[in-house]
């Protein structure tokens, strides 16, 4: 099998770059979340691509289709695995590029593996074999009315729209997020929620509050000390089950 393949080869030895995977609905903040994680670990020892630029279509002729970017059908996938295989294996890639500010495919770029590969994007998470391929997986599940307003705010002042066509493209993508996007948070060693702080009537700049859910499908690093030095009702940890029913240990912070 494709993905015991890949994780032989993952496990001989080589020099490998450690993979995470950022996957969510659009506007979820995959961008930010991984741009964070740059900006963190060092640029030097970061390769970070987003896999929505292996889209088959571009913006204009994906008005002609009866599916949006969000399926499958709309997306090389199988070359996206394909390239997700030799970045695990340390191997550098000819990656297709989007232009999200024109919905243009535009010249492919070279991407060589550093220490760390972040794979951010809509669907890096829906194959078998793709998920072969990394050591930490993480889901973004900002709460909805949250999301479609960040993705108002983004799409109207980078990329073109009005607010009434992201609206009716949101509404068009909503069978599909739920059928393709949302299925990947099972498969998720993390899940990060994003919500007003409960029962505050803050201002709308006001930062979120955030919410990890920490599955036991890697290991996760000792809090303990840091909880020894800050107040309980600014981060916690409890068991909670999961919309699934699994039990896992969520960090509100």
């Amino acid at each position: 099998m494709p993905d015991k393949i890949v994780r032989m080869g993952r496990a001989s030895g080589a020099q490998r770059p450690v993979m995470i995977a950022i996957a969510g609905d659009s506007a979820a903040g995959k961008t930010t979340l991984t741009q964070g994680l740059v900006d963190a670990l060092g640029n030097d020892r970061v390769s970070a691509i987003c896999v929505d630029d292996y889209h088959r279509y571009d913006r204009e002729e994906r008005k002609t289709l009866p599916f949006t970017a969000l399926h499958p059908d709309c997306n090389y996938v199988q070359i996206m695995e394909q390239h997700l295989q030799m970045l695990a294996t340390g191997q550098p890639i000819l990656k297709p590029v989007y232009d999200h500010s024109t919905g243009a495919l535009v010249r492919p770029e070279l991407v060589e593996p550093k220490e760390f590969v972040i794979v951010e994007g809509l669907l890096p998470l829906s194959t078998k074999l793709a998920r072969a391929c990394f050591d930490v997986t993480v889901y973004l599940d900002p709460v909805e009315e949250i999301r479609r307003e960040w993705k108002i705010g983004r799409d109207t002042k980078k990329r073109g729209y009005d607010r009434a066509q992201v609206e009716a493209e949101m509404d068009k993508r909503e069978p599909e997020s739920a059928e393709f996007i949302r299925p990947q948070r099972a498969f998720a060693d993390i899940v990060v929620r994003f919500a007003p702080i409960p029962g505050r009537d803050d201002p709308p700049d006001t930062p979120l509050s955030a919410e990890l859910l920490l599955r036991p499908t890697v290991r996760h690093p000792d809090l303990s000390e840091v909880f020894k030095q800050v107040d309980g009702r600014a981060m916690h940890l409890k068991l909670i089950r999961d919309e699934d029913g699994r039990p896992t240990d969520a960090l509100h912070v």
